[in-house]
């Protein structure tokens, strides 16, 4: 947890010679700007100018100009990277021409969230547990569609092909001082998963952010290439992010749970962002009704049994190429408003969903079934519409195109 001066520092004696200033698209694509180690002083007083029109969700051609300001708490070694002339990443603030914070900054909406969050007495903390698929490549380096390995669900070498992936991954990870819990090969060929361990929000979507960029390039070193598409092959089981939450007044659970399930139509958008999303609930183990029990792997929400008295709940409906840090901030805003109104929390819903007549079923509330029904529910959805952007709705209404 540098501060500037300390980082002006690190950067003079440590031989740093290039800077990534990162931030990330309103669909949480992590994008950079590399500047020279001598700029750096004017990147913290000044800020950095990028043409914000050609980034997906930000501004349009009139008033274009936005700026990068790193946060010197997020200065990373690359150590993909050389060892002499080292080159370091911060993630940044976006602000405006006059100083001001950039609304659609979605670092800045987590923040906010937080704050807001913490004012009603509920501090959480998050966990992400990320799969993604590795594919061969062909003679080009271009990925294909066949699975690096063949294995299933925590199989071992020889079977699980990606063991020694993984393993270089969590080294890189721990080098950067992210600390990942749990790694496997998971159901299907060629699938894997990370899982994290719990941090406060901003730190946890910062390093999923980062684990992506670190699985994409271990991945590449090694010849393959990772996928974290909800869907990469049609007939096995999709990519999830599962989203662990606990908080440090487990008396608000229920409560939070309430508000979560509550706002869970309207912030589907944003946690199934693409048409292909879709494709995945329902299917296999992703969820596709509005319920929630204890233990049980075919609910929305379950609250797993814990040996170590941690409390938390996990959210299965999400996939990897949500936002992590606008779908850490609706859940807060959800989960609160819950806490607020002192929502109390249905019965569990004990039942395997997945072999459960129909006849029951229809009597149970479904998540939406279409990125364009879930746009439609997030218009109308007074938490989206009070604390996003309307530019986050109209840039998922143009992946309908």
């Amino acid at each position: 947890m540098y501060n500037k001066s300390e980082v002006l520092e690190y950067v003079r004696s440590e031989d740093v010679k290039f800077i990534k200033l990162a931030f990330c698209d309103v669909f949480g694509v992590q994008k950079n700007i590399s500047i020279l180690a001598s700029e750096l002083e004017r990147a913290f007083e000044k800020g950095i100018s990028f043409d914000a029109s050609s980034i997906d969700g930000f501004t349009d051609v009139v008033k274009s100009d936005l700026f990068l300001v790193p946060d010197p708490s997020t200065l990373e070694v690359l150590p993909w990277r050389p060892s002499h002339g080292k080159v370091v990443r911060m993630l940044c603030s976006i602000m405006k021409p006059d100083g001001t914070p950039f609304e659609s900054d979605s670092r800045y909406i987590l923040k906010e969230a937080v704050k807001y969050a913490e004012s009603f007495g509920v501090s959480a903390s998050f966990g992400a547990e990320v799969e993604f698929y590795l594919f061969n490549t062909d003679e080009d380096g271009k990925p294909t569609k066949i699975p690096f390995d063949d294995a299933t669900y925590l199989d071992i070498a020889p079977f699980d092909k990606g063991e020694n992936i993984r393993r270089e991954i969590c080294l890189t990870l721990e080098d950067m001082e992210i600390y990942p819990e749990i790694s496997h090969h998971e159901a299907g060929p060629g699938q894997n998963e990370i899982d994290f361990r719990y941090s406060d929000p901003l730190s946890s979507a910062d390093n999923t952010v980062t684990f992506k960029s670190v699985v994409a390039v271990v991945a590449a070193k090694n010849g393959v290439a990772a996928s974290f598409d909800p869907m990469p092959l049609e007939n096995e089981v999709g990519n999830s992010m599962h989203i662990n939450i606990s908080l440090s007044d487990a008396s608000k659970i229920p409560s939070f749970i309430a508000g979560v399930l509550e706002n869970i139509r309207g912030i589907t958008a944003f946690l199934n962002p693409t048409v292909e999303s879709y494709s995945r609930l329902g299917k296999g183990k992703a969820p596709k009704y509005v319920t929630w029990s204890r233990e049980n792997r075919s609910q929305l929400i379950r609250i797993p049994a814990d040996t170590d008295n941690r409390k938390r709940f996990e959210l299965r409906s999400p996939d990897p190429l949500a936002n992590p840090y606008i779908a850490y901030a609706l859940l807060l805003y959800a989960g609160t408003e819950g806490v607020k109104k002192k929502l109390l929390l249905c019965e569990p819903c004990d039942l395997n969903l997945y072999l459960a007549p129909e006849s029951v079923m229809s009597r149970i509330e479904s998540l939406p079934m279409s990125l364009e029904e879930a746009v439609a529910e997030a218009e109308k959805n007074e938490i989206v519409k009070k604390y996003l952007p309307q530019a986050y709705c109209d840039a998922l209404k143009g992946r309908l195109k």
